[in-house]
């Protein structure tokens, strides 16, 4: 037993919490440690752009698009907007066309179709969301990645964008997948020659796992088999037309139809069904074919502990079948219920959501390789977790008032938005993931750091995720980087910027940090 005086008890009172408070945690980067290459942060044009992009007053459209896009700074060193590097583009099924015979109730997520039942394509269809793909590429956005989840329906076998309920298989004649091909390569090839889009990618399913019968949004299931078929006919199409846009396959409805067949024996186990090289369903040695597989992280984020098993079952898995083979997360919102922030009900401005999604993105990147991370949509009408800027009347009394937004309203961002530029905004296309002297354990109160390197440039970007309440002390221990910028998303900051002075950093409670320098040369 340790005697101790009242006047020491009143010191080890003030000191010891302030102790605790400032502990201090080192940074250093290993350059020489290197790890995936990394190919781009972006989100989806489905569905509220066609209505924006079309109908509201062209400042506000601007200034979404600054918000989602730009990778300008304003005077005070702060960037203007999150600078995505990649914008997905839905190609429609024709669901618009059909009106309230396409029995999808919420006309927003209605789709057209370029091609008509006759043969004839209209390209003055799906103007709002040609509108966001000029803007986006006007403000440099680096990669364009088409995508569809349904057929025309025209070719459907029920003559709807949705599918028939409980079937597992792909809802198109049997007699029309090397149409529906050719009219993807057809649309890829328009953009390219017509309206100088480049599309880079192109995505032919979506979540196939699903049924897709309830009529909310155009969709349709395929099994393994159907999807190599497809994919077949896809390669075939953009190789005749000489184009080099890369099929990326899978975009599995959770991650873990990606390693196991679950409750689904012909569509699950996709890593091996299409990329190991014994399996009947191989499409690696394809022309046009991304040897990479996507995923959604849907249903696997909470608790913890099966964010963190599942992405390691994951890159297991696809080192196992080929240590090539790449990995995209694809998709994602907040959709499973959760202790932490609830469920996707009722849109979360602040940093809750923000804070969970960043634990997301670097369990992705750092547990399962992911070499690209993209959200689900830019924009949201719905009182819901599932956008980056939310849309609304600014009415209180009818905010989510769909038929009053669809020439005008209000746009939020959300810290969520300003949280994924943390990444986006600085974590270009081309740079490489490298080590560091943190920990890859990923827990509800660690910080989480990931790092960067830009070889051609020498440049270096250090992510600090601060999940705390509680401030912390970060010591850099890197005397071959000089660090300049800090970019700062908290409930008070919006990716503000900072000057780096001295080799001291604070990183505040419950937030994110994005560190910038340059390697020092000799």
């Amino acid at each position: 037993m340790i005697a101790v005086t009242k006047g020491l008890l009143v010191i080890l009172l003030f000191v010891l919490p302030c102790t605790f408070t400032q502990a201090q945690q080192e940074l250093k980067v290993d350059l020489d440690t290197r790890y995936q290459i990394m190919e781009g942060f972006g989100a989806s044009d489905a569905w509220r752009t066609q209505f924006v992009g079309k109908n509201w007053p062209m400042h506000k459209r601007e200034k979404i698009a600054d918000l989602l896009f730009s990778q300008e700074y304003d005077e005070k060193g702060n960037p203007k907007g999150i600078g995505l590097s990649l914008w997905r583009f839905y190609i429609g099924a024709g669901s618009t066309e059909q009106g309230d015979n396409s029995d999808i109730k919420n006309e927003w997520r209605r789709v057209g179709c370029f091609l008509n039942e006759n043969g004839q394509y209209d390209w003055t269809k799906q103007p709002g969301q040609q509108w966001f793909l000029q803007a986006a590429k006007a403000r440099g956005v680096e990669k364009f990645l088409a995508f569809t989840i349904a057929p025309p329906v025209f070719w459907s076998t029920n003559q709807k964008a949705y599918s028939i309920k409980e079937d597992p298989h792909m809802n198109i004649q049997e007699d029309k997948m090397d149409d529906y091909a050719d009219f993807l390569a057809e649309v890829i090839s328009y953009f390219q020659n017509q309206k100088d889009i480049h599309f880079d990618y192109l995505s032919p399913v979506n979540e196939p796992q699903w049924d897709w019968s309830n009529g909310n949004q155009e969709g349709t299931p395929a099994t393994n088999e159907e999807i190599f078929s497809f994919t077949k006919y896809l390669s075939e199409s953009l190789q005749k037309r000489n184009l080099h846009t890369q099929i990326v396959i899978g975009e599995a409805g959770s991650i873990a139809y990606l390693t196991g067949e679950q409750d689904k024996p012909l569509q699950g186990n996709q890593v091996e069904a299409f990329f190991a090289e014994e399996s009947p369903l191989y499409i690696g040695d394809l022309p046009n074919v991304k040897k990479t597989i996507s995923g959604h992280s849907y249903f696997t984020t909470w608790p913890v502990e099966k964010l963190v098993t599942s992405r390691e079952a994951l890159d297991e898995k696809r080192r196992s079948v080929d240590k090539e083979l790449g990995y995209w997360q694809s998709e994602f919102c907040i959709l499973e219920k959760t202790d932490e922030i609830g469920s996707g009900h009722e849109r979360d401005l602040g940093m809750n959501t923000a804070l969970y999604v960043a634990r997301v993105i670097h369990a992705d990147i750092v547990l399962a390789q992911a070499s690209s991370w993209q959200w689900w949509t830019a924009l949201t009408t719905f009182d819901y977790k599932d956008g980056l800027i939310y849309l609304d009347t600014g009415d209180e009394h009818d905010l989510y008032n769909r038929t009053a937004m669809k020439n005008d309203g209000k746009f939020h961002g959300s810290r969520l938005l300003w949280t994924f530029g943390n990444f986006s905004q600085f974590i270009r296309p081309g740079m490489r993931r490298v080590g560091t002297n943190f920990t890859h354990e990923v827990t509800q109160e660690n910080v989480l750091v990931s790092a960067y390197h830009d070889e051609s440039h020498g440049k270096v970007v250090v992510l600090l995720i601060n999940q705390s309440s509680m401030e912390k002390t970060i010591v850099i221990h890197d005397k071959n980087i000089q660090y300049d910028r800090k970019y700062i998303t908290s409930e008070l900051h919006t990716l503000d910027y900072e000057k780096v002075e001295g080799n001291k950093l604070t990183i505040p409670a419950r937030s994110v940090t994005t560190l910038t320098g340059k390697v020092k040369t000799n």
